[in-house]
């Protein structure tokens, strides 16, 4: 049970991040006017041959509804979209500015002497008792 919550958090949490990502980048108004097209279409083929449904749908004089709100939408993004960035000398000095430069100190090559806990080492050798018979 838990397994298949896994699976559908992250199919949720993806396709959230697609959907997310094609707003941004105003492909709705695109799929609109997919949308839009395919209305035209079904619309005219009642009517006239597949040909000639084509022709009539891709027709430039003879936008639909939803067409001219697809453009006006699109025009009215266009121009609150915000203005490229423009260079400017302050900002190539910016870019030049030197940085304060960092200071590597070396490491001593010695360790640092170890005191002795271990005790008094013995000089002279162990007494060895005489072997018993």
């Amino acid at each position: 049970m838990l397994a298949l919550f896994a699976k559908v958090h992250r199919t949720f949490a993806i396709a959230s991040l697609v959907f997310a990502w094609i707003c941004a980048n105003g492909a709705v108004w695109d799929a609109v006017q997919v949308f839009a097209w395919a209305q035209m279409f079904a619309g005219y083929s009642h009517t006239l041959p597949v040909r000639a449904a084509l022709r009539e749908t891709f027709d430039p004089s003879k936008p639909c509804a939803i067409c001219t709100a697809v453009a006006k939408a699109k025009e009215t993004e266009r121009k609150q979209a915000p203005r490229p960035l423009e260079r400017s000398a302050a900002k190539l000095v910016l870019a030049c500015e030197t940085q304060e430069r960092i200071q590597i100190v070396p490491l001593p090559l010695a360790w640092p002497a170890v005191p002795d806990c271990t005790g008094a080492i013995r000089s002279e050798p162990v007494p060895v008792p005489p072997p018993r018979a």
